[in-house]
């Protein structure tokens, strides 16, 4: 992870490279290992750069631990060694555009697609993308995709003749209320790059997924990649709700599917895909949040990075009953990370309390203390306790703010990072890097990871 802060992280690299240090000093005391203190400076002299004797002295005596004991590390800790694998080589490469914390990559390197190019402008999603996959540090361009369009780095041999391109750019221009075209309007700037992209490697399959909306510019989307693409993609929009999945969450997201390969029927894929559905186990929120650790509210304010039995742990090793959930998301993992609770006032945890499942603000449990009495119409949602019988409510970035509309169904706080993270699907041993507030920004922003499977596997028979 050092090499990944030293390039990306220029202002913050000590910072960095000190909670680095605090995350694997906690990782080999849950393992039982002891750090060696007879060890070889491993790290590269640029790497010093800006970093205290003692923190230079510690990374190198821990990295050379693990690097001596590789082959007793445990998955997650193995994920914070040197990244070497460039995939160049493989079948089934595809580059993963606005990649975010990795969602819709995951699902597709389950479906046995391999990435070789990862595009995100927030180095701190691609921190997270980093860690959890095992793919070099050449492979990334943190930066804006207009520079990735524009530039040299495409021009790569092992960049043509791609199987696969993907990505999901941000979409304030599809609102439906808007009737400007989509190509004239400024806020889409991001979505003709996107375009321009595909224009340029031309792969047998692209994939983009953006919001419901865009299902109002069925004609014109299909026109604008068709203006890029010409005659030789034929291309399908469907709308897909993540529920029907396996995914625990009413999620309704629009997905653009398009091919070159001469003998794929572009309708026939769709409907293999809406097929998907009726093979697929369905989950309610009960099933994700079995055999988590019950966590306290959090009552202390303003003290980051406190962790205990009552309000949970970034890093928390755990023996998992056989769950059916857990298995389908990705296994029983011996570490169980981003577990953790956020603070909350004692009236918010009052209100948690008292609302029954499924019951909002305007609950008449609440009445004398809600705080938005007056304006109920408007704040109405300000608070939800989500029902465990049913799918969770969409997951959104907003909980990176508060997870107010997030109340945990049996406990009296909101969803901790890990509980929303299953929700989408992700696997257990899937760590979310950065502050606690980022972490529910980078899940709420991703694409569920077995939506992204299930698209994933159809491609690839036809590839196959």
């Amino acid at each position: 992870m050092i090499e990944f802060y030293h390039k990306n992280f220029k202002k913050s690299y000590k910072r960095k490279v000190d909670q680095l240090i605090k995350d694997l000093e906690r990782l080999i005391e849950l393992e039982g290992m002891e750090i060696e203190e007879n060890y070889e400076v491993i790290f590269s002299i640029e790497y010093r750069d800006g970093l205290s004797d003692e923190a230079w002295e510690k990374v190198n005596k821990i990295y050379f631990t693990l690097n001596n004991q590789k082959r007793k590390l445990s998955n997650t800790l193995k994920k914070f060694l040197m990244k070497t694998n460039s995939n160049d080589n493989r079948d089934f490469r595809f580059i993963d555009t606005f990649a975010g914390c990795g969602g819709l990559s995951k699902g597709l390197s389950n479906a046995g697609f391999n990435p070789v190019l990862i595009n995100e402008i927030e180095p701190k999603f691609l921190e997270t993308y980093y860690l959890n996959h095992d793919l070099s540090l050449d492979s990334y361009f943190c930066g804006d995709i207009k520079e990735l369009v524009e530039g040299e780095l495409i021009n790569q041999d092992k960049f043509k003749d791609l199987d696969l391109v993907v990505g999901g750019p941000p979409c304030q221009g599809f609102s439906m209320a808007n009737r400007q075209r989509l190509l004239d309007d400024p806020r889409n700037e991001l979505y003709k790059q996107f375009l321009k992209l595909l224009g340029r490697t031309r792969p047998k399959f692209f994939i983009m997924e953006n919001v419901k909306g865009m299902m109002n510019k069925v004609d014109e989307i299909l026109d604008n990649f068709k203006s890029v693409l010409g005659e030789a993609y034929s291309m399908k929009m469907i709308l897909l709700n993540a529920r029907n999945y396996g995914v625990p969450q009413n999620r309704e997201r629009v997905f653009v599917i398009g091919t070159r390969v001469e003998n794929v029927n572009i309708d026939v894929l769709v409907k293999d895909i809406v097929k998907h559905e009726s093979s697929t186990k369905k989950f309610v929120l009960k099933d994700a949040l079995k055999g988590l650790p019950v966590l306290e509210p959090k009552r202390e304010k303003n003290k980051g990075g406190l962790e205990s039995d009552k309000i949970g742990y970034k890093f928390r090793k755990v023996s998992q009953s056989n769950n059916e959930f857990v298995q389908f998301i990705g296994g029983n993992s011996e570490y169980l990370s981003n577990h953790t609770n956020r603070f909350n006032n004692d009236r918010d945890i009052e209100i948690f309390g008292r609302l029954p499942q499924g019951a909002n603000s305007l609950h008449p449990s609440i009445a004398d203390i809600m705080p938005y009495s007056s304006r109920n119409h408007m704040f109405k949602d300000k608070y939800f306790k989500l029902n465990e019988r049913e799918v969770s409510k969409t997951i959104t970035s907003h909980m990176k703010f508060d997870c107010n509309m997030y109340i945990h169904p049996n406990q009296s706080r909101g969803l901790s990072p890990r509980e929303a993270a299953r929700i989408q699907t992700f696997p257990d041993d899937y760590v979310f890097m950065g502050p606690n507030n980022i972490w529910y920004a980078q899940i709420g922003n991703a694409v569920p990871v077995k939506l992204a499977e299930a698209i994933g596997v159809e491609i690839m028979k036809c590839l196959n």
